[in-house]
């Protein structure tokens, strides 16, 4: 009976390897590394990783919260799962969306997650992370977030 590692590299060697678990969540926190460098980079904060990943939750949860409860499903149906769970977490539907028209409420919500944190910019803030969703997410889905939103936040889009 033939049992050496010949024999059972043979039997396996044309196939596919089985996904694991580890493999599906390997590949949705490489996509969420990408989405952090990327915006690592938009920022020039290459060495505050915990800091981009607190100025994109924080946008994250300004823009959904402005948002419909059905744009905001669908903005998040195209989010890597990682980063669509902390876009959801602790959404809660009452008095969504709000109703803010003016710029300045919405990059205010960025600078209150950043109080105390002079060298913040709320404005270059959420444009990197537009920026950063825009080049993620598909063309049509950025056009009807922005169709949403007052015009006052369309200027801070790429």
């Amino acid at each position: 009976m033939k049992t050496g590692p010949d024999y059972r590299s043979k039997l396996t060697r044309n196939k596919p390897r089985r996904k694991t678990s580890r493999d599906i969540f390997d590949t949705t926190i490489q996509k969420t590394q990408v989405w952090l460098n990327d915006l690592m980079s938009e920022l020039d904060w290459e060495d505050k990783p915990h800091k981009t990943y607190m100025a994109l939750r924080t946008v994250l949860h300004a823009l959904r919260d402005r948002l419909t409860v059905e744009e905001a499903i669908q903005l998040g149906a195209q989010l890597p799962m990682l980063i669509r769970g902390f876009y959801y977490e602790g959404w809660n539907l009452k008095g969504k969306p709000h109703r803010e028209r003016h710029k300045e409420d919405f990059l205010d919500h960025i600078k209150q997650a950043f109080k105390g944190d002079v060298t913040v910019n709320p404005n270059q803030i959420c444009r990197g992370v537009f920026k950063v969703l825009a080049k993620h997410t598909s063309k049509g889905e950025i056009e009807d977030v922005k169709h949403v939103l007052p015009k006052a936040l369309h200027e801070l889009w790429p």
